[in-house]
């Protein structure tokens, strides 16, 4: 199939040949003070992705708590630790996993790299399905509403996605595609040896911001401005909606998994914008759906009842 052109230039090296052309005017990555190792004690290292992780676990439970201490809680704060301890494995384990099925099946042919977490790192939506199941598990257990018990965890993911989307930031990894606006930054080893890299997007920010603040925004007004939250599936719903639409819209800036490359030819779109679309059509149905599902709430805790 012939190339697109633009006048008498193939339209794709034209692009890459102007963002190439201005990366001396952006900034550097390699210039930036940004490492991926917080510090290395003899075998040990601590990296930035691993204090993601653990911050946006312990902000998300402090939330939560605050969040429960409102009228109609789903449970009780001393469901807090035991919940947390579910979704943390569901996290670690669905979202492993879902990076080795989603982006990376060659890892069953070598165990042992699947237990390696750096090696290609999480996939979200496999962490969505194993933290799902994780709260289904908890809910059975403690005999609670496994979708109002989503709604209030779904309050508290933003904080993970904005503190792992800027350890991917530090990591100089899952950067955007090559341009020529005045942000854009010159990651290091993004082309073949002896290329000029191109200023690229900092598609890593652009998700910060849409899935961590904007998704928090959101779903705190949701949660504090309406009576959403006595709506079983409304909040998980927005969340559900909201990250699935933020997704699908930054992959058009992101280069897709190299592995997947030909995957994103093939079909016009990445792996992500893929698996977002069942999630923008489940949120679509627990929002528009939520209504019919309200009863009159008895809290768990707090101390009033909410018809």
């Amino acid at each position: 199939m012939q190339a697109r052109t633009l006048g008498e230039k193939p339209l794709i090296p034209t692009i890459l040949a102007a963002a190439v052309a201005t990366a001396d005017t952006h900034v550097h990555f390699a210039d930036l003070p940004l490492r991926p190792e917080v510090f290395t004690l003899g075998f040990f290292t601590l990296r930035w992705y691993s204090i993601a992780y653990i911050a946006g676990i312990l902000i998300g439970w402090w939330y939560l708590l605050k969040l429960l201490a409102q009228p109609g809680a789903p449970m009780a704060r001393r469901h807090a630790d035991d919940l947390v301890f579910y979704a943390t494995l569901g996290i670690i384990l669905g979202g492993r996993l879902g990076y080795v099925v989603f982006y990376a099946p060659e890892m069953f042919l070598h165990p042992l790299r699947i237990l390696r977490l750096w090696d290609g790192g999480m996939s979200f939506h496999g962490g969505v399905i194993g933290t799902s199941l994780g709260l289904i598990l908890f809910a059975r257990k403690h005999q609670l509403n496994w979708l109002r018990v989503h709604d209030y965890i779904a309050c508290c993911v933003p904080f993970g996605l904005f503190f792992g989307r800027l350890a991917n930031f530090v990591n100089g990894e899952l950067w955007g595609k090559p341009t020529d606006v005045a942000w854009g930054i010159v990651f290091e080893r993004t082309v073949a040896f002896g290329l000029t890299e191109p200023a690229r997007h900092p598609s890593q920010l652009y998700e910060a911001g849409l899935e961590g603040i904007a998704l928090f925004a959101l779903l705190w007004f949701a949660f504090w401005k309406t009576k959403a939250r006595y709506d079983p599936g409304k909040l998980v719903g927005l969340f559900v909606l909201g990250y699935g639409l933020a997704r699908f819209t930054v992959e058009f800036f992101r280069e897709p998994d190299s592995q997947l490359r030909e995957f994103a030819e093939k079909t016009g779109l990445h792996m992500g914008q893929w698996l977002c679309v069942p999630m923008i059509l489940g949120g679509l149905y627990l929002i528009l759906t939520a209504a019919r599902r309200r009863v009159r709430v008895e809290p768990i805790a707090g101390s009033q009842s909410v018809a």
